[in-house]
């Protein structure tokens, strides 16, 4: 596969790209390995933590299936190019339709070329900052009905919502047009953490993460709690992804995840 790149910054670090690098990708450049390796210095876990990061979003979008979910809309995609979400998602739910979304155009581009030829994904070059703008997207209006449950997938992608973008303000205006029976999947870093030492090693990512072109943010459990405000949390919570239905006894991966779900409004008394 060779994908037609638009002109880019090879020369400033970018989060999807050095995400890729993390799980083994090739689709990034001389300053996003660099970046990688700056974190595996630092946290020699990182690459891990990205691998569980996937797993946990595989285990999520299959409860979404489990749900009766055929529709997914993946905020801050990156470069799907191992275990994407349209290919897992194939295999539990033959037909379901899914629109990535990425701010990156290499990660748009690499994705189209991924994609082509599939009628039921799209991908959209958008910022997942500005819902009104991803929802009026052309992919995403010729591929989701938005009158019909949809997951919101926002896995890793969060973090790099700055603290004045106002993280609650932008969930809640995808919440506002989702339908019921909707869900929603983040995953999160966060420093708010037991262990001091992993505490420290998730600061030192953020640190790297400043000087590249998407900074990303750490955020406390009650931030992120009040963010998913609105979503009924599916057991078992909010918790390390790597405790999100899953048996591995490793260590924590410093990274918060939930899956939850818009119940219908209660019907109003006469």
């Amino acid at each position: 596969m060779t994908a037609e790149l638009p002109e880019v910054d090879v020369d400033r670090p970018n989060a999807a790209r050095i995400y890729d690098y993390m799980l083994g990708g090739s689709h990034n450049f001389a300053s996003d390995r660099a970046a990688g390796d700056a974190m595996l210095a630092r946290f020699p876990d990182a690459a891990k933590a990205g691998h569980a990061n996937r797993e946990f979003l595989h285990r999520a979008v299959e409860h979404c299936c489990s749900l009766g979910i055929t529709q997914f809309l993946d905020l801050g995609s990156g470069i799907p190019t191992r275990g994407g979400v349209h290919e897992f998602v194939e295999r539990r739910a033959p037909g379901a339709r899914v629109v990535y979304v990425d701010i990156e155009p290499v990660a748009v581009a690499c994705c189209r070329a991924l994609v082509e030829g599939n009628p039921r994904v799209r991908v959209a070059l958008a910022d997942l900052r500005d819902p009104a703008a991803v929802l009026s997207a052309p992919e995403v209006r010729d591929v989701l009905d938005l009158g019909a449950p949809v997951a919101v997938l926002a896995v890793a992608s969060l973090h790099y919502v700055a603290p004045a973008d106002d993280l609650s303000a932008v969930v809640a205006a995808y919440r506002a047009a989702l339908a019921p029976g909707s869900a929603l999947v983040i995953s999160h870093g966060s420093d708010d953490l037991d262990d001091e030492v992993a505490a420290g090693h998730m600061r030192d990512l953020a640190a790297v993460m400043a000087t590249s072109a998407t900074p990303a943010y750490l955020r406390d459990r009650a931030e992120l709690r009040a963010a998913l405000a609105g979503f009924r949390l599916v057991d078992p919570g909010l918790v390390d992804i790597r405790r999100w239905r899953d048996r591995s006894d490793l260590p924590d991966a410093a990274v918060y995840g939930a899956l939850g779900v818009l119940d219908a409004a209660p019907a109003t008394a006469p």
